[in-house]
């Protein structure tokens, strides 16, 4: 009886449903995985034994809470972000907003002829709604959860760094050194068009360290984060060292808090320069591209389809970005999901390749030690349940680089 009722449905309610079962079950799908891996945080309450040497009882205590933490929260602003969403959908959020962006076009003079200016009002208006619902948990995540863990560096009026910081961070040329002539000859040795080599000041917004290069064609540029390296990271230069007591009678300074040697980064910056010479980037790249075709392909193939527009409560009018934002957002859902599951494949392959390309430079053993310390520096925890890890990680845990690379100890 319920089957043949959805069978009789029109083919409007059948898709406006078809999204709505779509999207909740990959969100239980979700929920299901961050559970297993929240299990793991809880449970794990020792270092194992593989990485016993190499990461103390504290650092590694340090990281299960913190994971717990974001855990826990992922959890709560998801079921929030699902639950609105749905309610959009059902309560017809999407036709109303767009209804009262006609409204504020109207006061303008502007009719529903001007489907533009109405699209303009429709996305300021979508904006707002969504900063105000989201900052709340944005300003939870930045002040209590990374505040509590030692990595937020803001300040409030800079909540949206993270998408704006590129304009604003200060990039300093690495200066004349032993550092920079070892890049600038690993660069050489492999033919990376290398012109500059910058420092930026990431401990400005975070503690979490990175590295990565940019520019097109015969003009490359390395940028090494200040926290990446020790001697400029500002946690080395401002604390004082800490007294670790090992036993009743010895004790000894703890290494440096924070940052890679001179050898660790080059390990470092030999994996992202692997990730250039077996082409990876032009690899993402063409993937994207044929991506987009597709998609746009299709949108044009379905943008036609009255009845795609009916299922979202749009009955007398098809305006292109609501097409859009049907199509791309909830259309090709499934299609997004698969595809986002291929590249992260994708993506741990290209990992383990460019780590085998700098062990191949002869530093698997510096690469192992910079993996190690970044780890503890961004409090990254080493036990990955294995289902989760498979679908989220784009990047290998670090046990299952450390034995790739054919070592699981500390020099």
């Amino acid at each position: 009886m319920f089957m043949e009722t959805i069978l009789n449905l029109p083919i409007e309610n059948k898709i406006f449903y078809a999204v709505l079962v779509f999207s909740w079950t990959v969100y239980l799908w979700e929920a299901y995985l961050a559970y297993r891996q929240r299990r793991i945080y809880r449970l794990t309450m020792h270092v194992p034994q593989e990485l016993g040497k190499i990461m103390d009882t504290d650092t590694f205590e340090k990281s299960r809470l913190y994971q717990l933490d974001k855990s826990n929260f992922s959890f709560w602003s998801g079921l929030y972000s699902e639950t609105e969403g749905t309610l959009i959908l059902l309560f017809g959020g999407i036709p109303f907003v767009w209804k009262v962006a006609g409204t504020v076009t109207a006061r303008f003079g502007l009719g529903p002829e001007y489907e533009i200016f109405q699209s303009l009002s429709f996305l300021i208006l979508a904006t707002l709604f969504s900063a105000f619902t989201g900052l709340p948990w944005s300003i939870y995540n930045t002040f209590v959860i990374e505040e509590k863990h030692g990595f937020n560096q803001q300040v409030l009026v800079t909540i949206y760094a993270d998408y704006i910081a590129p304009l604003f961070d200060k990039f300093t040329p690495l200066p004349e050194g032993e550092l920079k002539e070892e890049i600038e000859s690993m660069s050489k040795s492999i033919s990376f068009p290398l012109t500059k080599v910058y420092v930026v000041e990431g401990s400005k917004r975070s503690s979490h360290s990175n590295a990565y290069f940019y520019g097109f064609f015969k003009n490359k540029r390395i940028v090494l984060f200040d926290t990446l390296l020790e001697d400029y990271s500002p946690l080395n230069k401002d604390g004082e060292p800490e007294i670790d007591t090992l036993t009743e009678d010895k004790s000894k300074l703890k290494n440096k808090k924070q940052g890679c040697n001179n050898p660790e980064v080059l390990a470092v910056l030999g994996h992202e320069l692997g990730h250039w010479k077996l082409g990876h980037t032009v690899k993402n790249i063409v993937i994207s591209q044929m991506n987009s075709f597709l998609c746009f392909f299709l949108f044009a193939v379905l943008i036609g389809q009255k009845e795609l527009f009916m299922a979202f409560g749009f009955y007398n009018s098809q305006p292109t970005l609501i097409g859009l934002m049907i199509i791309f957002q909830f259309i090709f859902s499934p299609y997004n999901e698969v595809l986002s599951f291929c590249l992260t494949v994708l993506s741990r392959r290209f990992e383990f390749q460019a780590d085998s390309f700098a062990r191949g430079m002869g530093r698997a053993s510096e690469l192992c030690s910079a993996l190690i310390k970044l780890n503890k520096d961004n409090l990254g925890f080493p036990v990955a349940d294995w289902l989760f890890s498979m679908w989220h990680y784009s990047h290998p845990p670090l046990l299952e680089r450390l034995r790739a690379l054919g070592s699981t100890k500390q020099d």
